[in-house]
């Protein structure tokens, strides 16, 4: 069985990448006003946050409609037998959901959705590794089951810089950000339950990032090898500086930068700063 693997824009994996791994994608979309842009191929992080400082409204964002699935697995279906799609948490979007439905009208292939019950760098954790599954000639089944045991161990950890995303995305009620602000706390977020939920009250950035970094640590004392990601909101100075802490504190671990696109920065607002890891699975584990 020719097995592919798709995902969505969310997972924020370079182009050249999915091109060289032989990744489908499939965008979600920001909207402003009347205008509707999709991830990567309408707009770029540059033009985003140039929209977003020029005033007026906040941006909303949508999930890929149905059609774009059934298209998309009807171009598959010309090459592979089945596909497997990792998709941002179900209750952060609807895209999973649209991928089942539209999977009920691909009659030409074996369509397999899993919820990675989280996004952004984590959800491209799941994305490679089921890639280097494929390349070992691994059937949908057993790639869905270690996928799924990698949700023991992938974890994310955000501080929010501008509550008043969080708020007006239903992510905090009125009352908690007013309070944060006036306090000036950083909150520490994380998926609790597939969605984003508080973790922590901290009072300054510099004590939020130290704190994630010490619940980085609890699990690379374990002794496993850990991949990690420090993800910002158009904060790269600042997300270099916290990886070269990060790479000094655990010479160990395998550390990178990604950063939020606009779908995810819409609800996280710019600034945002997160951390990201799982174990690095190897198949002679």
């Amino acid at each position: 069985m020719k097995t592919a693997i798709l995902t969505d824009s969310t997972a924020y994996l370079p182009k050249a990448l999915r091109e060289e791994l032989n990744i489908f994608m499939i965008p979600l979309s920001v909207i402003f006003g009347e205008d509707v842009y999709r991830e990567e191929l309408d707009i770029t992080m540059e033009e985003f946050y140039g929209k977003v400082n020029e005033g007026g409204r906040l941006p909303t964002t949508s999930q890929p409609v149905i059609g774009h699935f059934v298209e998309l697995y009807e171009q598959i279906a010309k090459e592979y037998d089945a596909v497997i799609g990792i998709y941002l948490s179900s209750e952060l979007s609807g895209t999973y959901q649209s991928s089942i439905t539209a999977a009920d009208m691909a009659e030409e292939l074996d369509v397999y959705s899993f919820d990675s019950e989280i996004s952004c760098a984590p959800q491209a954790f799941y994305v490679l590794r089921a890639a280097e599954l494929v390349k070992e000639g691994k059937m949908p089944d057993a790639i869905l089951a270690e996928l799924t045991e990698m949700k023991k161990w992938t974890k994310a950890y955000f501080m929010v810089d501008d509550l008043n995303h969080l708020k007006r995305g239903g992510r905090l009620s009125g009352a908690q950000a007013l309070i944060g602000g006036l306090l000036q706390v950083k909150p520490i977020l994380h998926v609790e339950d597939k969605r984003l939920a508080p973790f922590e009250k901290i009072r300054t950035s510099k004590k939020a990032l130290k704190r994630i970094g010490d619940l980085f640590g609890e699990d690379y004392e374990d002794g496993d090898k850990l991949q990690a990601s420090v993800i910002h909101a158009n904060r790269e100075d600042e997300a270099r500086k916290w990886t070269a802490e990060l790479k000094q504190r655990f010479p160990n671990a395998e550390i990178s930068i990604s950063s939020f696109g606009p779908v995810i920065a819409t609800h996280l607002g710019e600034g945002a700063l997160a951390l990201g890891w799982t174990k690095k699975r190897t198949s002679e584990r």
